[in-house]
């Protein structure tokens, strides 16, 4: 019986819908033979072409790749290993096909490949690709599903990706692991001083003393790079062209932006995302959604952010991954926003799903431990820091809920701390049972953290009764702080209205004072769902359900324009 670890599974969840325990163990679907009937009608798409052995089709690092379908003989699909040498993954032959979820975008590929033998093969451009994927759909579902098991056997086997060099898993170091898992990116980290890790250390010439270190397949080493200095050499963001009007800019990958994005991008919409991270926001860092229509035994936010991510990609929508949103304006007919890096993207239409950023606790030194001990996700990344050790987990809401009961699989006890006299009032009752009837979780009511302590790294805590005033401390390395958040709208200025808050006002009657759009904001144009949006429901359900209904606006928008 095989077992994959906290990592492989974090990894996993991030892409893969299919929750496949090893992709490869299912070869009928990873691999899959397409039938007489399905060639003859996917070869129509393409040009038959007759290659030598050793013809290289792709190569790591290319953008736009073609698709090949093989007549006859065998394509070898390889990872570079360094210093010129190549490791064979699997060898597609007869009536098998090439790709994976790099195919449904402009990401640099993760892999190279090449003719094993003299081969007969059908070449599909990407827009040939994209017009019979979308037209003989029951193709086109073989080859979503196979494309999607072989990106999530890529995670779980720790192949075609980079390798992290770390001390321990420090704040820089878990900031890379998250962004690379949540953006789907395959990352072998390398902390216990093992023959492995030497190897890497003396054959790339890492400077031990600026970790952590990327080591990119070509020997490449990027010595703690910023998230968008990664994003940028493995190929992570999109080419943006400058010139090019889209016809709907969402700004932010949550819930609600995604599935704006979707609903948007299948009615024929030209669409961009435009995300700071990863897709799923704050959802995205879930453990476990519960509640989620059609998902009775729960899905991880990381799990549900991956299959939007890929249905978006699927109907056309552009990412701009790790480009924060810096500022916007109205130019002519169209708005311009400035991204990280530069660049600009310009729209017909703008739909503001920025969500919020995570509030904090006010204590001494608070920010010393960000990153090293004080956590705002529970996933199971941050799960395996926290083996039989107790951990706190500070909040009241679901998504602290969600965190204790999930934690509690790591941690040898979780505590629980509520300002409040008890949870009733702010979670969910299915959580609130699971956390009284759990021997492994402890609710501390009308309790805050009063001091944090630790050199380096956070080893103890103090909370604090409001009421009676008594005090404990607890050597404790690992606290969760799920209090809630704060708008994520700085960047936006005065170009629409906010309230009090931060939070944006939609749905203010027009001059004429007829009803206007819910999501409408007070510049005609701009749009506003999820999170961010002023007296929404911060649910996930909630959130995708305005960011579907939010797109026939956006419709109606552009008819009185056109």
């Amino acid at each position: 019986m095989t077992t994959t670890s906290p990592a492989q599974e974090a990894a996993q969840t991030s892409v893969d819908p299919l929750n496949a325990s090893d992709p490869y163990a299912r070869e009928a679907q990873t691999f899959p033979v397409l039938n007489d009937d399905q060639i003859a009608r996917l070869a129509d798409y393409g040009k038959t072409e007759e290659l030598e052995k050793g013809t290289v089709l792709f190569s790591r690092g290319d953008r736009g790749a073609d698709f090949f379908l093989l007549l006859e003989g065998s394509i070898e699909i390889y990872e570079e290993l360094g210093n010129g040498r190549t490791e064979t993954i699997t060898v597609h032959r007869k009536h098998q096909f090439t790709g994976e979820l790099d195919l449904f975008n402009d990401r640099k590929i993760l892999v190279g490949g090449r003719t094993g033998e003299d081969s007969k093969l059908v070449r599909l451009t990407r827009a040939d690709f994209n017009r019979m994927s979308s037209t003989e759909q029951d193709i086109g579902e073989i080859i979503m599903r196979a494309f999607i098991l072989r990106r999530s056997a890529f995670l779980l086997h720790n192949q075609a990706g980079v390798t992290l060099v770390d001390h321990g898993n420090t704040f820089n170091c878990l900031r890379i692991q998250r962004f690379l898992v949540r953006n789907g990116y395959p990352v072998r980290v390398l902390n216990d001083d093992d023959a492995a890790r030497r190897k890497v250390i003396e054959g790339c010439r890492v400077d031990m003393n600026n970790l952590p270190a990327v080591v990119v397949p070509g020997d490449k080493v990027l010595q703690n790079p910023s998230t968008a200095e990664l994003a940028d050499e493995l190929g992570l963001t999109e080419d943006i062209d400058e010139d090019h009007i889209f016809d709907l800019a969402v700004v932010g990958a949550g819930p609600s932006g995604l599935s704006a994005a979707v609903y948007a991008a299948s009615e024929n919409l030209d669409t961009i995302v435009i995300e700071e991270e990863a897709p799923g926001g704050q959802a995205g860092t879930s453990s476990k959604i519960e509640n989620y229509l059609g998902f009775p035994t729960g899905i991880s936010g990381q799990a549900l952010a991956g299959r939007a991510w890929i249905q978006g990609q699927k109907f056309g929508a552009q990412f701009a991954i790790a480009r924060a949103a810096e500022a916007i304006r109205k130019q002519g007919d169209s708005f311009e926003i400035a991204i990280a890096g530069g660049a600009r993207v310009r729209s017909r239409a703008v739909v503001l799903a920025c969500g919020a950023t995570y509030r904090k606790l006010s204590l001494e030194n608070y920010e010393k431990y960000e990153g090293q001990g004080i956590h705002y996700a529970a996933t199971a990344i941050e799960g395996q820091l926290c083996g039989d050790e107790e951990v706190i987990v500070v909040g009241g809401g679901n998504s602290a809920g969600q965190a204790a009961v999930f934690l509690s699989g790591f941690a040898a006890h979780v505590h629980v701390l509520v300002r409040q006299d008890g949870l009733a009032a702010s979670m969910s009752d299915y959580l609130v049972r699971r956390i009284e009837q759990s021997s492994k979780i402890t609710l501390h009511t009308n309790s805050e953290i009063s001091e944090l302590h630790g050199e380096r790294l956070l080893n103890q805590v103090t909370w604090k009764n409001r009421k009676s005033g008594e005090t404990s401390t607890r050597d404790v390395h690992n606290v969760f702080v799920m209090i809630g958040a704060v708008p994520n709208t700085k960047w936006l200025g005065d170009c629409v209205e906010l309230d009090d808050h931060g939070f944006v006002k939609t749905g203010q009657a027009s001059g004429s004072g007829a009803p206007r759009s819910p999501f409408a904001t007070s510049i005609e144009g701009i749009f506003a769902v999820g999170d961010v949006r002023a007296s929404s429901v911060k649910r996930v359900a909630s959130g995708v359900g305005e960011g579907s209904v939010c797109i026939s606006s956006i419709h109606q928008f552009m008819a009185e324009r056109s």
